[in-house]
């Protein structure tokens, strides 16, 4: 036993000159020998500076001032990794056995900058000549090098930068971040957070198979952010150029804070658009920035669509889309945010008084770029209700460009397009083409006249600029024309008021009404109006405030077979508020026809007396003028004859 007890007694003592000659060592002597480990284990350079702190065993490792970490040799000339401090600790055992099992890195305000180049990203670590990121693990098995793992990385206060082919795509600063990767087959972990408007971002990243996503090909990735406002989840595959493919599924509580976390601060989302979000499909993530999603199904406050959509990251996104809706509610479009919808304030104005002097929020005119098409069976905006419809829209840089092929509006087809430009202050257009439109529908749904109906056709051009409803009412400048086949005008009843019968009931039903108009700062004026009736014809002209929301028009029906054929006209002024206007019809006329038929009634019956005098005195019956002329020739001729028989002397 003694010779045993010998031995022990001269390991131990091996061992502890050992390492009382590295505790004698200087500091950069060790710092040399790790560095040197490092490089040889990643092929990079690893450079310590300021005072170092040793650890040898069972962890060796060392606690230094500003460290860098190079880059991969085809990257940028920064860093990969830079620090104020720095403690690193591997496994002294798995060290000697040639095997990197790295205890901790833990980094005061370092820089983190990750590259990707051509397939090829920068934390892929070498020993020799670059390797291509497909046979990278292949290579480093085939040289017997050993493995590299990571039990714990924690970097405080980091900036983390991602380049993608000589493109900085993120740089983010006061980030948090640990990961640890304990072992070959066990998941890498990955936890960060960042401090951004409204809060943090907070992501947890899981990649089950470290080795086989090392080698290039798509290995499993779940992934968790956490945002203010909402949170985005993924499950599927991912690889060495970031390109992923799987299930996606956002949450947004609020948009509009979720938004603003990722740098797109006041910009408002129409309610009905996604206030309140959640949206779930398949997507498929490519290294030139697209994301595409299959599949799709999105719940935007009340609204459920469903279809695909193609998104290109930029600023701003340029998006691609096929959605299909059932009825959906916008009606609320313009509602102020957290008042769940209820728009109001000192600045609104009920529609009885005037348009709404409200500031239209159009903000939502810059988040994307793209083309969108949506068909639906019924779409809710402020005051109007479209019925099935087939619309396309079209976003260029705050524009808006909305193409109906057609849409259904008050029971008529809608065809043309209307536009949206906020480029330079808000101002809205169009130019459209209308076919069966229900009038009366539309009147009372837009001026609040009620007293026409019928089904009409026509075309309308506008442009009207403004930041409020009434700003733009009242500078609205147009043309149109407007084609009424049958229909009525309650209120009127022009037989009755051109006695022609018991009339209609207090209307006047037409059989046809046309007219052409032009719009000036809100004016809206007709010169030409044309109806047409059974017995009447009715002309029109005159103005509608369009923005003041009043009347003052002209109406002047003609009965056709009065006046022994040449015609009564009678007039009838419409004046007034939309709500309520004043119809005068002007009697004046009528009186004067009526009056004229009198005299000549009463001219008929004193020459009847007359001639039935001159026929009692010339004893004949005299029925007009010219059997009077007749009866009174004959008795002058009677009574010439009678004298000349005198004269003669005759009996």
């Amino acid at each position: 036993m003694k010779w045993l007890l010998r031995i022990v007694f001269l390991l131990v003592a091996v061992v502890g000159l050992v390492i009382g000659a590295l505790l004698m060592m200087p500091g950069d002597k060790l710092a040399a020998i790790l560095t040197e480990q490092v490089r040889g284990q990643t092929g990079r350079d690893l450079k310590l500076s300021g005072d170092v702190n040793l650890s040898f065993w069972p962890v060796l490792g060392m606690e230094t001032g500003p460290v860098t970490f190079s880059n991969a040799s085809w990257a940028g000339p920064e860093p990969m990794l830079s620090a104020d401090s720095m403690a690193v600790g591997v496994d002294a055992a798995a060290l000697i056995s040639g095997d990197l099992r790295i205890r901790r890195i833990i980094a005061e305000n370092p820089t983190l900058r990750l590259e990707l180049s051509e397939g090829r990203g920068n934390w892929q670590f070498d020993r020799s000549t670059p390797v291509s990121s497909g046979n990278a693990v292949s290579a480093q098995s085939k040289n017997a090098t050993g493995t590299v793992t990571l039990d714990f990385l924690e970097l405080t206060n980091a900036r983390l930068v991602y380049v993608e082919n000589d493109a900085v795509k993120f740089d983010f600063a006061n980030v948090d971040l640990s990961a640890n990767w304990p072992d070959v087959t066990a998941p890498l972990f990955v936890e960060a957070k960042m401090d951004v408007p409204g809060g943090k971002v907070e992501v947890d990243l899981k990649i089950p198979d470290l080795p086989a996503y090392a080698t290039g090909v798509a290995a499993p990735l779940e992934l968790l952010l956490r945002a203010p406002g909402g949170e985005v989840d993924f499950d599927g595959l991912v690889n060495l150029a970031g390109e992923m493919d799987g299930k996606l599924h956002i949450k947004a509580q609020d948009t509009e804070k979720m938004l603003a976390a990722f740098g797109q601060a006041g910009v408002g989302v129409p309610l009905g658009l996604g206030r309140k979000a959640e949206v779930a499909g398949h997507m498929t993530y490519t290294s030139e920035g697209r994301i595409s999603l299959r599949e799709m199904v999105a719940q935007l406050d009340d609204n459920r669509l469903t279809g695909e959509a193609d998104i290109v990251i930029s600023d701003p996104p340029q998006i691609t889309a096929r959605l299909n809706g059932g009825d959906l509610d916008l009606s609320r479009f313009n509602a102020p945010s957290g008042e769940g919808g209820v728009g109001g304030g000192s600045a609104a104005v009920t529609a009885a008084e005037g348009w709404s002097t409200t500031p239209i929020d159009a903000s939502a005119l810059a988040l994307a770029n793209g083309k969108i098409r949506l068909t639906a069976n019924s779409i809710a905006v402020p005051e109007l209700t479209l019925g099935p419809s087939d619309l396309t829209l079209n976003l260029d840089r705050s524009r808006a460009v909305l193409q109906m092929n057609p849409a259904t509006l008050f029971s008529g087809k809608l065809t043309g397009q209307v536009v949206a430009n906020n480029r330079n202050g808000l101002s809205v257009g169009g130019n459209l083409q209308a076919e069966g439109i229900d009038l009366q529908s539309a009147l009372s749904t837009l001026a609040d006249v009620t007293r026409l109906s019928g089904t009409g056709s026509g075309s309308f051009e506008f442009l009207g600029v403004g930041q409020s409803e009434d700003q733009i009412m009242r500078s609205l400048s147009g043309k149109g024309r407007l084609d009424v086949g049958r229909g009525v005008i309650s209120g009127i009843d022009l037989d009755r008021i051109m006695g022609r019968g018991d009339g209609n009931g207090g209307a006047t039903v037409f059989n046809s009404l046309t007219a052409s108009f032009t719009i000036d700062q809100g004016v809206l004026r007709n010169e030409d109006l044309l109806m047409s009736l059974d017995n009447f014809r009715a002309d029109g002209k005159g103005t509608v405030g369009i923005g003041a929301r009043n009347i003052d028009y002209l109406f002047t029906p003609t009965a056709l077979r009065a006046n022994s054929g040449q015609g009564l006209s009678v007039p009838v002024r419409i004046v007034g508020p939309w709500s309520n206007p004043s119809i005068q019809p002007d009697l004046s006329k009528v009186i004067e026809a009526a009056a004229e038929g009198k005299i000549k009634e009463l001219e008929g019956d004193a020459k009847q007396q007359v001639l039935d005098k001159v026929g009692d005195e010339l004893g004949t019956a005299v029925t007009d003028s010219e059997s009077l002329e007749k009866a009174v020739k004959k008795k002058l001729e009677e009574e010439a004859k009678k004298g000349l028989l005198k004269l003669l002397g005759a009996d």
